[in-house]
């Protein structure tokens, strides 16, 4: 480790010099109250920018152990820690002038939700805090600018450091009522089971966003109000008794006339898998955190799942016990989502009727008269819905605005009505018995099969370098593959995404061969990730790329829609 002191030495050595020379100021350094780490050098000022990282040690960042004792406590602080060094470094960025990205500093722009991400990790044991940004290292054309550089840091970064990892100099209540937020939420979320729910709203809460492509609450929007009939009340650790709507363990069906609040509704649920920042409007919209959201996905890769429980007896006499097709139908990869959702554990399902294949979902009643159920390979969703709940445990959350034959058959039904909720499940299932349904209990299908055992793809094998780029939340490349995750509608941040990317990269490389299934591969992934961070996934420190923990559900999702991968 050298000191400050030899950077700034070097920084002027090197002044004026082609941009390869910058190269030299990769290692470690000694800052007063900090350690600077130049982890990676960009080869050229319009390149991505340089990787650099700043460690504190417990006693000098002085955060107290009560604020980061538990995971949730310690995720929670690190996502406030990162907001509050973005915010200093937005100050700063481009102040320091030249060519291409110079000048830049940047970390992980968080959103909503709560993530645990690279960009900053705390020590369970120590309390020592490590903090990764972006500088765009100055130069003049192509010709280094290292006073520009001095000034980022030697005046910039400090001034960040200071004010964003050091407890003294921070918002100590801020800081408290952040975590006491992560417990009050941890606790509902713990609470669920217990009360047979897998869902809860709280009243007051603001579920329309501002717009389709903010996800910031909506200013004037409707505050929520629980139905009577399903109002529950809890008492949180912190904020004290709350109430709200608690969703039942079993089948729900959420109606109403369009625009009055349906999918809004949905959509906070697909997303109360996650912890949200005070002030969203949703800090207490809490889902099992296991929830999957399905829909049709025309066109998807499909490897060897057994759809049996839905498809059999294709006319072209396709095996649907290890179904495979690299162009799915809405039908085929609505029930292959349903399948790799009990694979992957998940306890709750929801479906929007919008984005779901009508043949999956219902067959009517004029149509089974005029099409026997003897010509039909498909079985709807709606005769084994009961079914994945009493055998499998898996409860689901409907979205329905045209088909009214999900009444028989839901536990609870809720009507929106401007965004209001109300509970007529009663009046619904009085209104249904004018309406028999005549299709016959189905026998239970056989427990599909789960046990597909990846192999390794001979691309990934030696030393070759793989290369991998994140296509936004859409999906990611890994060399001149791309797994499509458009429509895995619960990942919420690009970096989700990256880290799905190495997931695999990781997988490929160290976990696959062939005799694991992919539940053990991906348990393995968690305990990896568990031990060493997302950053175990990267071969090296100077590769630690910007990244955010997707949950196990998106991992399988990932795998599921890798199209090389061999089974």
């Amino acid at each position: 480790m050298q000191s400050s002191a030899e950077l700034k030495t070097l920084l002027n050595r090197i002044d004026h010099r082609g941009y390869p020379a910058y190269k030299d100021t990769k290692g470690t350094y000694q800052f007063p109250g900090y350690i600077l780490s130049i982890d990676h050098v960009q080869g050229d000022p319009f390149a991505s920018p340089s990787k650099v990282s700043v460690r504190v040690g417990g006693r000098t960042a002085g955060f107290p152990k009560e604020l980061y004792r538990e995971d949730h406590q310690r995720i929670a602080l690190q996502d406030e820690l990162t907001r509050q060094f973005g915010r200093r470094a937005e100050q700063f960025a481009f102040k320091a002038k030249g060519s291409g990205k110079s000048g830049l500093i940047s970390v992980s722009r968080c959103g909503q939700e709560v993530l645990e991400r690279t960009a900053c990790r705390i020590d369970p044991k120590s309390g020592g805090v490590v903090l990764r940004m972006e500088i765009g290292f100055p130069a003049n054309g192509r010709t280094i600018n290292a006073r520009e550089l001095e000034k980022i840091l030697f005046d910039f970064v400090p001034e960040c450091v200071k004010h964003a990892l050091f407890y003294k100099n921070m918002d100590a209540k801020r800081l408290r009522a952040i975590v006491d937020l992560a417990e009050d939420q941890h606790y509902i979320r713990e609470m669920l089971p217990k009360l047979g729910l897998c869902a809860f709203v709280a009243d007051g809460s603001i579920l329309p966003r501002e717009s389709g492509i903010s996800a910031r609450p909506m200013k004037g929007g409707v505050a929520f109000r629980s139905p009577d009939e399903l109002k529950v009340e809890l008492d949180l650790p912190h904020r004290g008794k709350i109430t709200g709507m608690g969703i039942r363990m079993g089948i729900t069906l959420i109606v109403g006339g369009g625009y009055h609040g349906k999918s809004t509704l949905l959509k906070a649920l697909e997303l109360g898998v996650y912890d949200h920042i005070a002030g969203d409007g949703r800090e207490y919209v809490i889902t099992d955190d296991t929830a999957m959201k399905i829909r049709a996905e025309d066109g998807r890769s499909i490897q060897k799942t057994d759809i049996s429980m839905f498809i059999n007896d294709l006319p072209n006499g396709k095996d649907t016990v290890k179904f495979c097709t690299e162009d799915a139908s809405g039908s085929t990869s609505q029930a292959a989502n349903v399948v790799e959702s009990i694979e992957a554990g998940a306890s709750l399902l929801l479906i929007d009727e919008d984005t779901s294949a009508t043949n999956f979902m219902i067959r009517d009643e004029l149509m089974q008269r005029v099409i026997h159920r003897d010509m039909e390979p498909i079985t709807p969703f709606i005769d084994r819905i009961r079914e994945l709940y009493e055998n499998y445990g898996t409860s689901t959350v409907i979205v329905a605005g045209s088909s009214g034959s999900y009444f028989h058959i839901a536990d609870t039904i809720i009507q929106m009505d401007r965004y209001v909720p109300k509970d007529i499940t009663a009046y619904a299932k009085k209104e249904a018995e004018n309406f028999p349904m005549i299709s016959a209990p189905e026998e239970p299908a056989a427990k599909p099969d789960l046990g597909r055992c990846p192999r390794p793809d001979k691309a990934f094998r030696g030393n070759d370098r793989i290369k991998m780029k994140t296509l936004g939340k859409e999906g990611v490349m890994i060399n001149r593959d791309t797994i499509d995750l458009r429509y895995v509608e619960q990942i919420t941040d690009s970096e989700q995404v990256t880290a799905l990317g190495y997931c695999v990269r990781y997988a490929q490389k160290h976990l696959l061969d062939g005799r694991k299934d992919l539940r053990q591969i991906v348990a393995e992934l968690e305990q990896t990730i568990e031990k060493g961070t997302l950053a175990a996934l990267c071969e090296s420190t100077s590769s630690i790329s910007c990244m955010a923990r997707p949950r196990r559900q998106e991992i399988f999702a990932c795998f599921n829609r890798c199209r090389n991968l061999k089974i």
